[in-house]
């Protein structure tokens, strides 16, 4: 508690897999190990398999134990945990642990930061009043709002009404030594994938009616393509249901969970990301340093990723005639796939490094922290 360097309380709902979550990861493992300690603080509880993958040793991590529904003496407990681990700087992510900054406001942390990474499918867009009160108000007391995208910045200056000053967008990083493109044997059916949590907000259902769609349209195609989902969760089901109407499960891979994200992404040949909304999606990045093409929706910050016509194609939201002619075009033209996934791992090299983004967390943290 009272070793040098810059200690961050991290508050997250809960500590498991998926794309903000592996952002914390990514950063924690990346600050210099010399100048800072962490704490992760979880709203609710952490899976501590997921959890062993931050390797830095300078890391602790902590279950808050909220109730479901509205928990009030989580505050107690959260007041009581920062007065005693003392950090310098707390970071909040999303709505859910927004609240958490009174507590913080109250412990006397010094520098506090609210992270802002995409939209919960009770809010796709936003527009949820009270949900803009609650960041207005408690945004006085919030010295740094990070937004993960110009479309997260835009939403918390304009309509939020967050002084501009108090907002830095910073874009995640991906790893371009773990996530590299592979060759691809021209000899197989193309492999049309996605990687995310089976919910609602993630829409995979929608690439799978396309691509139901693209084959009853085609049937040419049928073994010629395969589809391949990746991550659990409430939707996964419905996916098998539509597959099995069609009688196109044994041209389907539901893979589940893994934590081998880069081997799936270069058993693909062509990402999609069918979401609602989003905020910067770590997976897009993922498949763009894979070599990937990728098709994804025109919301949030996907249309700041993919180049449309250049690194992939953008397409309305559950638009299935705009899905199934991308997807068509794609699996038609090996040299298109090979073209804009060149394009699209270039891309982040230039502007999604890794360095890039924790120097940006960085410079926050150290100038809030003194």
């Amino acid at each position: 508690m009272n070793a040098p360097g810059i200690a961050v309380a991290h508050v997250l709902y809960r500590f498991a897999i998926g794309g903000l979550e592996n952002g914390v990861v990514n950063l924690i493992n990346r600050l210099p190990r010399e100048r800072y300690r962490h704490y992760v603080l979880c709203l609710t509880d952490y899976d501590p398999a997921f959890a062993a993958r931050i390797v830095s040793g300078n890391c602790e991590l902590f279950a808050l134990n909220k109730r479901e529904g509205q928990d009030f003496a989580i505050w107690g407990r959260a007041h009581a945990l920062l007065r005693r681990l003392r950090p310098q700087v707390l970071h909040t992510r999303n709505f859910a642990a927004l609240e958490l900054q009174l507590a913080g406001i109250a412990a006397g942390v010094h520098g506090r930061v609210h992270g802002e990474h995409g939209w919960d499918v009770q809010d796709l867009d936003g527009t949820n009043r009270r949900h803009r009160l609650v960041r207005r108000a408690l945004g006085l007391g919030v010295q740094r709002f990070i937004a993960l995208s110009r479309d997260l910045e835009r939403y918390l200056v304009r309509d939020v009404g967050i002084r501009p000053a108090k907002v830095v967008q910073i874009y995640n990083g991906v790893d371009d030594k773990v996530f590299v493109p592979l060759p691809r044997d021209p000899g197989r059916p193309v492999v049309i994938g996605t990687v995310g949590r089976m919910k609602t907000v993630k829409n995979q259902t929608f690439l799978v009616e396309s691509f139901v769609t693209l084959v009853a349209r085609r049937p040419e195609l049928r073994e010629r393509m395969r589809l391949r989902l990746v991550g659990s969760g409430p939707l996964l089901a419905q996916c098998q249901t539509l597959l099995d109407r069609a009688g196109l499960a044994e041209r389907a891979d539901i893979v589940g969970d893994s934590d081998r994200v880069a081997e799936e992404l270069n058993a693909m040949d062509l990402f999609v990301l069918p979401s609602l909304a989003e905020g910067i999606s770590n997976t897009i990045l993922e498949a763009m340093a894979a070599g990937l093409p990728v098709v994804a929706t025109a919301t949030g910050g996907n249309p700041e990723l993919v180049a449309d016509g250049t690194t992939g194609r953008l397409v309305a939201v559950n638009d299935t005639e705009a899905l199934v002619a991308a997807l068509a075009a794609y699996v038609d033209d090996a040299g298109l796939r090979a073209r804009h996934g060149a394009a699209a791992r270039a891309r982040v090299e230039r502007e999604f490094s890794m360095a890039k983004m924790v120097g940006a967390y960085d410079a926050v943290y150290q100038s809030l922290a003194h």
